[in-house]
Parts: structure tokens; sequence; C-alpha cells
């Protein structure tokens, strides 16, 4: 596996002295990561592929201000963020759960009805639950469980210092077990 950090970092000084057709490379690289993080914000395919190429035209333009302190997909982020949020404050209050499509659903082979039917009502309950969280707490566990990144990149990206960070996934989390444990029994 090549390191795609240091890759990135290439890519970027290719573009910024002119190469500007290589940026479909970072475009490529990060895509479904931003297309995530929008489904996760807006709750539904058509804004957060508006939310994707916003954020990627705004990254473009201000590529040759990325000063390599941090990997590029934290910077990425943090434009995708702050994108995010600025479109929610502009957005009239909508029902999330209203929103539209679910993300897709990767295909792991054959399974029985029943199986599917679970996985299905435990997917739904979990989304579900994730937006009844405070939005605060929604993007660090997003960005923690199913982005994979570090408190510290969490904090470049949000804002946030990190022990806010730490006490929103651990409340998050307590919350949404609170309320899975209402849907379905669990414990």
């Amino acid at each position: 596996m090549t390191d795609s950090a240091g890759d990135d970092q290439f890519i970027i000084a290719e573009v910024v002295s002119g190469r500007k057709e290589l940026f479909r490379i970072l475009v490529q690289r990060h895509e479904q990561a931003v297309y995530g993080m929008g489904l996760s914000f807006f709750r539904n395919a058509e804004d957060a592929a508006d939310f994707t190429q916003e954020v990627f035209l705004k990254t473009f333009r201000s590529l040759a201000r990325f000063q390599g302190r941090s990997r590029f997909s934290t910077w990425l982020y943090r434009i995708a963020y702050n994108t995010a949020v600025n479109g929610i404050r502009r957005q009239t209050f909508r029902s999330l759960a209203d929103a539209g499509e679910a993300p897709p659903e990767t295909d792991r082979g054959p399974e029985t009805p029943e199986r599917a039917l679970i996985r299905a009502a435990a997917a739904e309950a979990v989304r579900e639950a994730l937006t009844d969280l405070p939005e605060r707490y929604r993007i660090c566990v997003d960005l923690f469980f199913f982005y994979g990144r570090s408190y510290q990149e969490i904090e470049l990206i949000t804002g946030y210092p990190v022990n806010t960070i730490k006490s929103h996934v651990f409340r998050a989390k307590k919350l949404l077990r609170e309320k899975l444990a209402e849907v379905g029994g669990i414990e």
C-alpha cells in the first residue's frame, strides 16, 4: 500500500504549480469520505452530492493555502465540516428523518431473509438514534467511528478541544445505548 498522504502532498504541489488536471486524483481519493460526511449531515443523496461538489470547489480554490502542517485529508475534512455547518445554518429546519435515501448497503453474500430483516431493522434503529443526537455529538461520533479520525484530527476539523471531543463521544455512546435499549430492549 502506498503512502497516500505523501502522494497527496506531491499532487497538491503539482496542481498548485499549474497541473490543475491532477486535482481529479485528489477528488477520486477523497470523494467517498466527503460524500459520506454530507450524508451524515444532510441525510439525502442529492444534498450530499451538492455538498461534495461545493467542498471540492472550495478546496480547489484554497489549495495554494494548504501548508502541509496536517494531512490533506484532515484539512479537507475541516473545509467539509465548516461547509456542512454553514449549510445547516442556512437551511430552514426540516426533518432529518424525512430527508431521503439511506447510504447504500454493501453486499456480503447470501443471507437468510430473517437476517436481512434484522440487519435492516438494526441499521435503521442506529440511523434514527444518530439523528436524535445533538449535532456536536453526532459529528464527533461520525468522525471517530465511521471515518476513523483520531481525537487530535477531530480537534483540527471541528475546533473542539480533545477533552470535549472525548466527552461528546462518551455521552453520545451513552445516549445511543439508552435509545437503542428503548427501541429494542437491548442492554
